[in-house]
């Protein structure tokens, strides 16, 4: 397992964790030997925007001695008074929520404490006036919430709580079908979404990615919204290349499951490769840098989507990216313009042109 740290909260953060929306479909004794497998294997972070209510005392069984080493995504917004998951921006229901969550849990505090499935700005409005957002504060200042997240499906709302609310985490849904307009979660354009990436990498706020399969659809060549299926594998290395993403959480309810999550370290690098996406990818797309490195190797050993990376960041003012780019071994100013990368880069980028923009900004421009 690989891990990466929230320069908000200090956290270090398995890069897989789970997800937990279909967990309590396995049974108690199942889901019990997934999770602990799960732990076995080094993942740390655990969403429990649950499908049931059930689930809470699984994770109670399964992770209660092992607490102090896990972290818990635990949603203010999503009720399980009645069982079954429901929404709610009333103060009381979430009250009673979060308590009952907390105990069967066997837990008292809470790791991220979220503003949960605001995607209308008329949600958070509603939130604040209801009480909800100064009760996780309330929280926070007991120590019972160690720090707040984030759950959204939607670029302009996230931005306008970024701005007014205390947010050390991101719940963001990240995937090629949603970043390129197609899902029912696909809100945003290209680069209203990346825009969400570069805040948060610049801000320092972790991003935690929901449905990275788009809900099994992209695993699945009759359901992709492109007509060919993507591999777990693919659609996980997509994510942990977008800027800000620190843990990916795909569902899983099972010990094969895990065991299939797990077993990304084990892939080669073609295995996790996901440039065929620029053959489906959508006009406004072209000629952007979605750093999969396909144009790996750079004869001139340039690590072209970082410093890519690097170079978006920087321009979006991030002035860490600039001091990251200047640390690197190779940057823009060693490209021999041989055009190797142009020929490789399934999104049309000019990339041997670009890393000429890239050299200039970074020498001049800072």
């Amino acid at each position: 397992m690989k891990y990466r740290i929230n320069r908000k909260t200090g956290d270090r953060i398995s890069e897989i964790g789970i997800g937990s929306s279909y967990m309590f479909g396995a049974g108690m004794e199942e889901a019990v030997r997934a999770l602990r497998r799960a732990a076995d294997g080094g993942i740390n972070y655990f969403d429990l925007a649950a499908g049931d209510g059930t689930t809470f005392p699984i994770y109670g069984e399964a992770l209660h001695d092992l607490r102090k080493n896990i972290y818990f995504q635990i949603h203010f917004g999503a009720d399980y008074t009645n069982g079954a998951y429901g929404w709610s921006l009333e103060l009381d229901t979430i009250k009673r929520s979060v308590e009952k969550q907390l105990k069967e849990l066997r837990t008292d505090y809470i790791d991220y404490g979220f503003i949960h499935c605001q995607d209308e700005i008329a949600d958070w409005e509603t939130y604040l006036k209801n009480g909800v957002y100064d009760y996780i504060l309330q929280l926070k200042k007991a120590g019972v919430v160690r720090h707040i997240g984030l759950s959204s499906h939607t670029p302009a709302v996230i931005h306008r709580i970024l701005d007014e609310a205390e947010v050390d985490m991101l719940m963001f849904s990240v995937n090629p079908a949603y970043d390129y307009g197609q899902g029912e979660y696909a809100n945003g354009s290209v680069d209203e979404r990346s825009a969400v990436y570069r805040r948060c990498e610049k801000e320092g706020i972790g991003i935690s990615v929901m449905k990275p399969f788009s809900g099994g659809q992209l695993l699945d060549a009759a359901q992709s919204p492109f007509g060919r299926a993507l591999t777990q594998y693919q659609c996980i290395r997509y994510c942990l290349d977008k800027p800000g993403v620190l843990t990916v959480l795909p569902g899983a309810q099972s010990t094969r499951e895990v065991e299939t999550l797990l077993a990304y370290y084990d892939q080669p690098e073609e295995a996790t490769d996901y440039s065929v996406i620029g053959s489906f990818a959508p006009p406004q797309a072209s000629g952007k840098c979605v750093y999969c490195n396909h144009c790996k190797p750079c004869p001139a050993g340039i690590d072209i989507g970082l410093v890519n990376k690097y170079y978006d960041l920087a321009r979006a003012g991030d002035a860490m990216a600039v001091e990251h780019y200047r640390t690197l071994e190779k940057n823009a100013a060693d490209c021999i313009g041989c055009g190797h990368c142009d020929s490789r880069c399934p999104f049309s980028v000019a990339q041997s042109r670009r890393m000429q923009t890239i050299r200039e900004y970074m020498d001049h421009g800072n």
